[in-house]
C-alpha cells in the first residue's frame, strides 16, 4: 500500500468541554488522526444549569462547552445520556468518594469503559473504519484522586480499554501505549505535562492558536461541591434511602434549601430566574408564594402534617418576601392538583430561621 493509500487511524475522545480535552483532540489532529468526540451526561454537570437560570450569572457564558469545542475543532460529537445507569457509580463507588460526594475514580473508569464499548462496537460494525483507540485529556497529578500516576493505569485496566487508552498530554510520563508502539501516533510529538500547573496547557493552546476556552473552576461536576454534596446527603437522610431521580438532583442546584423539620424542607427561590425554574415543578410539589407582597416561590419537598407546620412554612416564605418587615403577609398554598388556599402569617424574624435549618450554605 502506498503512503497515499494509508488508511488514517481514528480515535474517539472524551470531550468535557475543558481545555485539556480540547488540547488532547488537537494534538491528535495535528498528527493526522481522525477524531470523534463523546460527551456523557450524568445529570450532575455544572455547565449551563445555574448559569442559564440565575440573574447573577447573566454575564457568564451559557454555551455548552463540549458542543462548542467540537465545533471549533471540526469534529463530530456524540452526546450520550447516562444519568440512569450512572446512579450506581454515585451510590456504590468501588473506590470511594473524594473530598465530598464525588466518585471521581469510579466515574473515570465508567466513562472510559463506555467509550471502550463504543470503540469495540464501531470496530466490529465498520472494520477498518471503526475507532482504533481512545483519547482523554487526563494529566498526571492534576486531580488528587483520579489523576495520580498510580490510578491512571488502573483506569485503563478496569475500564477494559487497556493500552488502547492514550493520554496525549502526559503520555511521555507513562509506558508507551498500543497507538505509540504501532506507530499510529508519534510519541515524540506527545507531551509530558504533570501537576496542577496550567501554564504548559496555556502555552500549547497559544501554539495552536486557541485563545478562547473554558477556564478551570475546580471541575465540571456538582458532586465536587461541598454545599451540593451536603444537600444530596440531606436528601438521602430525609427519605431514609440512598437513591435519587433526575428531578431531585436538578432541584438541588437551585434555591435556598431550608429544613425546619426532618420530614419536610422548603426550596425557596432567590430571584426571578429561579422562580421561573421552580414554577415548572408546581404540578409535582405543594408550592407557596406570597400574594400580598412580591416574593419568592417555594416548593415543599415532603409533607406538611399539621396547620402549625403549614403556618411555619408560610412564615419562612414570608420572611424572604418584600413583606419581611410587615406585621402580616398573605401566602397562597397550592397543591399539586391545583387546589389553592391562602393563609396570613407574620414573617419569621431572621434570627428565628435557625442556621441548622439551612442545608448547605445560608
Amino acid at each position: 500500500m502506498s503512503v497515499s493509500e494509508v488508511v488514517p487511524r481514528r480515535a474517539i475522545a472524551l470531550v468535557s468541554g475543558g481545555l485539556d480535552s480540547m488540547l488532547a483532540v488537537k494534538v491528535m489532529q495535528d498528527q493526522g488522526i481522525e477524531v470523534e468526540g463523546v460527551n456523557f451526561y450524568t445529570g450532575f454537570c455544572v455547565e449551563g444549569h445555574t448559569h442559564a437560570i440565575r440573574e447573577k450569572d447573566k454575564g457568564k457564558d451559557k454555551r455548552n462547552n463540549a458542543l462548542w469545542v467540537a465545533e471549533m475543532l471540526g469534529i463530530k460529537l456524540h452526546i450520550i445520556d447516562i444519568s440512569e445507569e450512572y446512579k450506581d457509580v454515585v451510590l456504590n463507588p468501588k473506590h470511594g468518594y473524594g473530598a465530598h460526594m464525588n466518585p471521581c475514580l469510579d466515574c473515570k473508569i465508567f466513562m472510559v469503559g463506555k467509550a471502550n464499548l463504543m470503540l469495540n462496537k464501531a470496530r466490529d460494525l465498520a472494520a477498518d473504519k471503526g475507532f482504533d483507540f481512545i483519547v482523554t485529556g487526563e494529566v498526571i497529578g492534576q486531580r488528587p484522586k483520579s489523576q495520580r500516576k498510580q490510578t491512571l493505569p488502573m483506569i485503563a485496566r478496569e475500564s477494559g480499554a487497556e493500552d488502547r487508552l492514550l493520554r496525549p498530554l502526559c503520555a511521555k510520563n507513562m509506558e508507551p501505549t498500543l497507538p505509540e508502539r504501532e506507530g499510529w501516533v508519534d510519541r515524540d510529538k506527545l507531551h509530558d505535562f504533570h501537576g496542577r500547573n496550567r501554564k504548559p496547557q496555556m502555552a500549547l493552546a497559544k501554539h495552536f492558536g486557541l485563545d478562547d476556552y473554558a477556564q478551570p473552576a475546580g471541575g465540571c461536576c456538582f458532586l465536587t461541591n461541598e454545599t451540593y454534596s451536603k444537600k444530596l446527603v440531606d436528601l438521602w437522610q430525609a427519605r431514609d434511602k440512598r437513591d435519587y431521580e433526575l428531578d431531585d438532583i436538578m432541584l438541588l442546584k437551585v434555591g435556598r434549601h431550608i429544613r425546619p423539620r426532618s420530614h419536610f424542607k422548603l426550596i425557596v427561590s432567590r430571584e426571578a430566574g429561579e422562580n421561573a425554574f421552580l414554577d415548572g415543578y408546581r404540578y409535582l410539589f405543594t408550592s407557596m408564594h406570597t400574594v400580598s407582597h412580591k416574593g419568592p416561590l417555594a416548593l415543599i419537598d415532603g409533607k406538611l402534617e399539621s396547620a402549625d407546620e403549614e403556618a411555619l412554612a408560610a412564615s419562612i416564605v414570608a420572611r424572604y418576601s418584600q413583606g419581611r418587615s410587615a406585621e402580616a403577609v398573605t401566602v397562597e398554598i397550592r397543591s399539586p392538583d391545583g387546589v389553592c388556599k391562602q393563609v396570613t402569617v407574620p414573617p419569621m424574624p431572621i434570627d428565628a430561621v435557625l442556621p441548622e435549618w439551612h442545608v448547605g450554605d445560608v
